[in-house]
């Protein structure tokens, strides 16, 4: 069985995320989490939502350095809150939080998770979105959610799994997971292609 094989793999999760390594258990193959040296994530100007996923995605991957042994797979992924042509990063300050989640009220914006896979003899990257409409927040609720969770370490100051998913997230179109952090299906069919080749179907 070829998920039978995905098992005799190691993955290397270059990532903190605490909700990409959750993921990641779920998804029930072995890995482990390590740390590459990619320091402040900067791009390029003028590159839109897709692109500063995927170029920062790659980057953390090149900024590996260690020798990857014949059955280890490296994984690195990074997610950008895109909304009206700008990006909304991780936010510095509570005040800061409470804006971006004020422009996200009433509106539709674009989640992207740039992945990189690197192995011992290749390489692959692709990037997924997901789009997400906000219903008409109240100054109230969204005070409250700064206030009651963890809003600082996320990208577009939320996490759609915490109360504000709950209770803002009106319509979604695309992975679920990929707002979280990870589009897992797409990662576990592109692993699979991967030690299919070069006889996939």
């Amino acid at each position: 069985m070829l998920d039978g094989r995905l098992k005799t793999y190691e993955i290397l999760l270059a990532s903190g995320s605490p909700r990409r390594k959750e993921l990641m258990e779920q998804l029930g193959l072995p890995f482990r989490v390590v740390r590459t040296r990619h320091g402040e994530e900067t791009y390029p100007s003028g590159l839109s939502g897709d692109e500063i996923a995927f170029h920062l995605a790659r980057h953390k991957s090149e900024s590996f350095r260690e020798t990857l042994g014949p059955r280890q797979i490296l994984l690195t992924a990074d997610t950008v809150v895109w909304h009206r042509g700008r990006e909304l990063g991780k936010p510095g300050s509570a005040e800061e939080a409470l804006a971006m989640l004020r422009t996200l009220s009433g509106d539709t914006h674009q989640v992207y998770t740039g992945v990189f896979l690197r192995w011992a003899d290749g390489e692959k990257g692709f990037v997924s979105r997901t789009d997400v409409r906000f219903s008409r927040l109240s100054e109230d609720e969204i005070r409250h959610y700064v206030s009651t969770c963890h809003p600082m370490d996320k990208a577009g100051a939320y996490g759609i799994q915490e109360w504000i998913g709950h209770v803002a997230v009106e319509d979604i179109r695309g992975s679920y997971f990929n707002v979280m952090g990870l589009p897992v299906q797409r990662v576990y069919h592109e692993l699979k292609q991967i030690l299919c080749q070069p006889n996939c179907e």
